[in-house]
């Protein structure tokens, strides 16, 4: 049976809670202005640390190694530390509102951040910037052969997020749902129930159907007692996803209320 996986495009994030959030790649005019910016800067900071060289080196050996030292620092070094410690964000970036995450839209750790500076030195200064140009106009993320590499891609740093809601518990299941035994779902049906109940009008009717009642044959191996004979797949799917919402939401508040009785025991004695 096909999961509803296959309807979620690749630009898709899935959160723990199982509502997608769509996370587009940045424009190519962005990333270029972006790039751009951050290039001024490094062969800036590049010519600088070439000039200090040439001052205080006293042979050509020492010139020789503090050129590359400057050359290390201001074009791998400092980009690098720079987007570890703003988790994706270099000046260019900040000007232009983006930021670097991992494929799974995550912040981008110092791994990520130091092969995108490394394969940027090859792509970028060696051939002028001619494959990153090329790479990000024929990948559909926009991405350079140092986010390919990595396993990165540039999106917007601020989007406007339009959350679908949640599916309401039917009331003539709100008892047997608040007394049936719920086991912890697979995340993938747990993602693939919110996911059908939040998009059923973007599918065919025998699709939805046929999905609906798949994945409630899958839900009952987790679920005793049955729902009451004669219940509507849908709404079981959707008595079970409101009812592991409200469990979770009262787990959370009973953790959080006895944090804060604990933390009030230390504080007073």
């Amino acid at each position: 049976m096909a999961d509803i996986y296959a309807g979620l495009d690749t630009d898709d994030l899935v959160t723990g809670e199982a509502v997608t959030l769509e996370l587009p790649p940045a424009s190519l005019g962005t990333r270029l202005l972006s790039g751009l910016i951050d290039v001024t800067i490094e062969a800036g900071l590049l010519l600088v640390g070439v000039i200090t060289v040439g001052m205080l080196a006293t042979d050509e050996a020492l010139y020789a190694v503090g050129s590359i030292v400057a050359f290390a620092g201001a074009l791998v070094v400092v980009p690098c530390t720079l987007e570890t410690f703003t988790r994706g964000k270099s000046v260019g970036k900040y000007a232009v509102g983006t930021r670097t995450v991992r494929d799974d839209a995550g912040p981008i750790s110092f791994h990520h951040a130091f092969i995108r500076a490394l394969v940027g030195v090859v792509e970028i200064w060696v051939f002028w910037g001619v494959p990153a140009l090329v790479t990000s106009l024929v990948n559909s993320r926009g991405k350079r052969l140092g986010d390919l590499v990595a396993g990165t891609y540039v999106v917007r740093d601020k989007i406007g997020l339009v959350l679908p809601a949640p599916a309401p518990m039917p009331p003539q299941l709100a008892h047997w749902a608040h007394a049936a035994d719920i086991a912890p779902l697979p995340e993938g049906l747990a993602i693939s129930i919110r996911q059908l109940l939040g998009r059923g009008a973007d599918l065919s009717p025998d699709a939805w159907r046929s999905l609906v009642v798949d994945l409630a044959d899958r839900t009952l191996a987790y679920v005793a007692p049955a729902p009451p004979l004669g219940t509507p797949p849908e709404q079981f799917l959707a008595a079970v996803a409101a009812e592991r919402r409200e469990r979770d939401r009262v787990r959370l508040h009973t953790e959080a209320d006895l944090r804060h009785r604990l933390a009030q025991r230390r504080t007073h004695p």
